[in-house]
């Protein structure tokens, strides 16, 4: 039992760090990867879960920043008080991630110069976006991970799996939308500004639960014996779990745990 506390007090803080998200992204560039049939180099994939946790640490440094008081979640009092430390760090991965790009190939990289300049722009501008803001995260966090397939595979556009993609970008779209949802009182009291803020979080339950009911109808009208059509659904029953316990899954941020967790699933299409 001691044991199984160790772990899980080490798993909350790559939690806290943002590296099981990182790690969830590399996992979704391989699922990618491998429903375009796509090469892709573990260089792309290095610089993706790099990019992804320089993303959501700088944008969790900028919120501890503008809270003048002690922040009221551990994640963000934690990059509070160490708040020099993950500076630096940030900008030592980004000048690793520099160095990755002279390794990867041209399209990717072409198409990745894009990819920053919009998370720059999000980073500038995040607190104007409002209601905005989760969409505008799901549709970057999406275009990230399919970054490394989307510039390898010899499919052609019209070829791709876009209802697959649709279906990521939605359930990337709703886990955010959920965590603003149990992020309610913590953000309103540090003055921070979400879907769930400003629309009030019974009439965004409302809307999490019609999220639901959308991303199950596309997971019935595209229903096979593909792994892929598993996963999106074992993906969405967990969040959906999430939500309806919610009480339980608010304790010690559990839900951050399993809904930052999901995204490890894609990894089982390339291994069975």
């Amino acid at each position: 039992m001691d044991l199984l506390q160790k772990v899980l007090r080490f798993y909350r803080l790559l939690n806290i760090l943002s590296i099981d998200v990182a790690l969830g992204a590399v996992c979704s560039g391989i699922f990618f990867a491998h429903t375009l049939r796509a090469d892709v180099t573990q260089y792309s994939l290095i610089s993706l879960g790099l990019s992804v946790w320089i993303i959501y640490t700088a944008d969790h440094l900028l919120d501890a920043e503008k809270v003048n008081t002690s922040a009221t979640t551990s994640r963000h009092r934690f990059h509070q008080q160490h708040f020099q430390l993950l500076l630096m760090v940030v900008i030592v991965a980004a000048c690793v991630n520099a160095v990755l790009l002279f390794f990867i190939r041209r399209p990717a990289l072409i198409t990745g110069i894009v990819l920053v300049i919009l998370v720059i722009l999000y980073l500038l501008i995040q607190h104007s976006l409002k209601f905005l803001k989760e969409i505008f995260v799901a549709i970057v966090y999406t275009a990230g991970v399919l970054l490394p397939a989307m510039t390898n595979t010899e499919l052609f556009w019209k070829d791709w799996n876009w209802i697959v993609i649709v279906q990521f970008a939605l359930l990337a779209f709703l886990n955010l939308i959920i965590f603003s949802w149990f992020d309610y009182e913590n953000d309103a009291q540090d003055k921070r500004v979400s879907f769930v803020t400003i629309f009030g979080k019974k009439t965004s339950q409302i809307f999490i639960y019609l999220l639901f009911i959308l991303s199950m109808t596309l997971w019935v009208v595209t229903f096979s014996l593909r792994v892929e059509t598993a996963i999106f659904f074992g993906m969405n029953a967990a969040l959906f779990i999430m939500v309806y316990f919610h009480s339980y899954f608010a304790t010690h941020d559990r839900y951050r745990i399993l809904g930052d967790a999901i995204f490890f699933s894609p990894l089982f299409v390339w291994l069975l």
